[in-house]
């Protein structure tokens, strides 16, 4: 055990003290703050209104087209054609829109609509969508339809709510931060697993190749160099991502200090009646009351928990079939490359179930997705943030637990047997046929 720590100890510091892991580790974060920052900078500097003038010669919207949001401005005026061409030109509008005198609601006349310049996909779907609700607002009004009624008829209400067995309710909000924390969790063990198990490959590789590793193994044994080089590089991996979670969020709070007038700088918006304000505050609020509501009822000590463990117990089972592998190849990349693939394939597959667990956290495929050992790191975290037990049983989750460390004893132990043959073997193309040779020779 003490040989193992030693030789823990030497990979961890080896790699801790380069300038290469300060720069990934201090700089990443701060290369992805400097574009948040730089995305909040440019979006809040902006005006973000995209100015439309309206010649209503036909009075159709009665010189009013509800406000849904602060992004597109429609501001009425009586102008003909080349009055509007000229205060296109000269850039008092980004847009104007023509109704012509013979249009009519229902009839086959079209709305013409001229911009300075391109205009996106999604400004012209929100152009569109209030043009055409504010038209069937005035076709459901000419039918006789009462303002109240029209207004019922709009109100957005949850005419369902969804809810467990034990009853305990469901909201959207909820739903969906489950869905992005299960998807961001997944994602972040499978980009894990890369690149640290491939970081012990390589470290295998290259001291097989330097011959370094045939010095070492005349004092420790070979299970115990390998152990401590998964050790050593899982430690390095833990604490840089450690560091990582709390650079990229603790970065976040130096945001209002960075931009004290653009974080509390209001857009321009028009003016908007008393009662449309008071709407659409209500409305926020209610956005608000809901996201919070949503966070307080996911399980984040229960994610964090898990997430370390699925970590730990994925990168331990898969490092070790990485690191059988770098003592198996020699100098040329190639071969690693080709006995990289059968383990590369359970975890494109872990991703494929976790798309689905997502959506569908009980479905068959997903529960053998979360319970399988080889898959279960990636998709287990997609189910667990919908809960216990609402996503995942207990005895599922701790069946899996088990599993994985058993999955990891096994593979550990078959990656020994492999790695110490291989680690001295040379001149000779590996195959995974010759590897399991290797496996379950006798001593």
């Amino acid at each position: 055990m003490n040989k193992i720590l030693l030789v823990a100890r030497r990979e961890f510091l080896s790699r801790v003290q380069k300038k290469t892991f300060l720069l990934t580790t201090i700089g990443l974060p701060l290369i992805i703050f400097i574009f948040y920052a730089a995305i909040i900078y440019f979006q809040v500097k902006s005006t973000g209104n995209y100015r439309v003038a309206v010649a209503d010669n036909a009075h159709i919207f009665n010189g009013k087209i509800d406000a849904k949001n602060d992004e597109i401005v429609f501001q009425f005026i009586t102008a003909d054609t080349a009055q509007l061409q000229k205060k296109l030109e000269a850039n008092e509008y980004d847009g104007y829109l023509v109704v012509p005198a013979s249009f009519s609601i229902g009839g086959k006349d079209s709305l013409m609509f001229r911009s300075a310049k391109a205009t996106g996909l999604m400004t012209r779907e929100k152009i569109e969508d209030r043009i055409n609700k504010a038209l069937e607002e005035k076709k459901l009004l000419g039918l006789n339809v009462s303002k109240a009624q029209l207004d019922s008829l709009q109100d957005q209400k949850e005419l369902i709510k969804f809810s467990s067995a034990s009853g305990k309710d469901e909201n959207n909000a909820k739903v969906g931060i489950s869905y992005a924390v299960g998807m961001i969790s997944g994602f972040l063990i499978y980009i894990i697993l890369f690149i640290y198990g491939t970081m012990v490959m390589r470290g295998v590789m290259e001291e097989k190749v330097s011959r370094i590793a045939e010095v070492i193994i005349s004092s420790v044994k070979p299970f115990q160099l390998m152990m401590g080089k998964i050790t050593g590089i899982g430690a390095v991996g833990l604490i840089q991502f450690l560091i990582w979670i709390v650079l990229v969020f603790g970065l976040q709070f130096l945001l209002p200090l960075i931009f004290p007038n653009l974080m509390g700088h209001a857009q321009h918006v028009p003016i908007q009646p008393a009662g449309m304000q008071a709407a659409h505050a209500v409305q926020n609020s209610g956005v608000m009351e809901k996201l919070s509501l949503g966070l307080s009822e996911v399980n984040f000590p229960l994610i964090t928990g898990c997430f370390i463990f699925y970590f730990l117990g994925g990168y331990f089972l898969y490092s070790s079939l990485f690191a059988a592998v770098g003592s198996a190849v020699n100098e040329d990349p190639q071969d690693a490359q080709s006995l990289l693939f059968p383990i590369m394939m359970p975890i494109i597959f872990a991703m494929v179930i976790m798309t689905k667990a997502v959506n569908d956290p009980n479905s068959p495929l997903a529960v053998f997705g979360s319970i399988f050992p080889l898959t279960s790191p990636i998709v287990m975290m997609a189910r667990i943030a919908h809960g216990v037990p609402e996503g995942v049983t207990y005895f599922q989750l701790a069946l899996s637990m088990v599993l994985l460390v058993l999955g990891f004893l096994a593979t550990t132990w078959l990656a020994g047997k492999i790695y110490r043959v291989g680690i001295l073997m040379y001149g000779k193309k590996p195959s995974w046929k010759e590897m399991f040779k290797w496996a379950f020779r006798k001593n």
